[in-house]
């Protein structure tokens, strides 16, 4: 399988198909690459060349015990660029990995990009502070990462089963498979690094590293986002960001790069192609 490894010596696992301008893709927690299947299945058919690759401690990729922050999950990141030596890429995350992104951009430059979409990300900063006082309470992040730590199985079952793709919405049909597949690639990673990487994406502040991004950046958010709430999130960064644009999806969740995969990759090819 291919790998790249770090300047500290982590091997990331990451997948490289087709050819064109780079879509390079980054995943949210606590999943894998994988959760990008429908996007990199319709952009490879489209002529493009997809990245994507495993964060330390996710899927494939090896399980250290440290190092599981943003500045790494970055660095990480511009190692796979580099060893593939990605130019004029456009890159996407989702939720952690929209985190991961906008680090990646603001700590090691824009040379190589052409472009960033953030999906129900992370930024500016999910907890609740005194500058964000709309965030969510420290509490709640403190419980995931006891649930991850004591009841990890059972915790990623029910997450996807419920908020993550808002199959707990009233006339919403929930999907099995997709709730086992969310299970499947979480189980594949490690448990401290699922449980350090809370703190990664709940506390890690990116407000200044948004206003350093001056290339185009679409920004996707569902409203009704039961895991990153759309009030605190998308628009605020949309705000912070020098180039930006927010893109408001009514009623669709947290998951919706899955569950709402056509309307999402049409988006998205619009924006690569514009």
């Amino acid at each position: 399988m291919p790998f790249v490894t770090t300047p500290d010596g982590v091997e990331i696992f990451y997948k490289d198909w087709g050819t064109g301008q780079p879509i390079v893709f980054s995943h949210g927690w606590p999943l894998s690459s994988d959760d990008w299947d429908a996007q990199l299945m319709f952009f490879v058919s489209h002529g493009y060349r997809v990245v994507a690759h495993d964060r330390r401690g996710h899927g494939r990729s090896a399980q250290v015990a440290d190092g599981h922050d943003m500045d790494h999950y970055a660095d990480d990141l511009a190692a796979v660029v580099a060893h593939l030596d990605l130019r004029d890429a456009v890159h996407v995350g989702h939720s952690t990995g929209g985190g991961e992104v906008v680090r990646y951009i603001a700590r090691h430059g824009q040379d190589r990009v052409a472009k960033a979409v953030l999906i129900s990300a992370v930024p500016p900063i999910m907890v609740q502070t005194e500058a964000n006082p709309g965030g969510l309470p420290r509490s709640v992040f403190d419980g995931i990462q006891e649930q991850v730590a004591t009841n990890r199985s059972n915790f990623y079952r029910e997450l996807p089963a419920t908020a993550f793709y808002g199959f707990n919405r009233d006339g919403v049909e929930p999907q099995e498979a997709v709730v086992q597949n969310w299970w499947r690639q979480g189980m594949a990673g490690g448990v401290k690094a699922h449980h350090d990487g809370v703190v990664a994406f709940s506390q890690t502040d990116f407000t200044d590293d948004l206003k350093k991004i001056t290339v185009p950046v679409l920004v996707m958010h569902g409203d009704d986002d039961q895991v990153v709430p759309y009030a605190d999130s998308g628009p605020l960064s949309a705000e912070l960001l020098p180039n930006g644009t927010l893109k408001t999806y009514a009623g669709f969740p947290h998951g919706m790069p899955t569950t709402e995969a056509a309307t999402i990759n049409a988006d998205l090819l619009a924006f690569v192609q514009g």
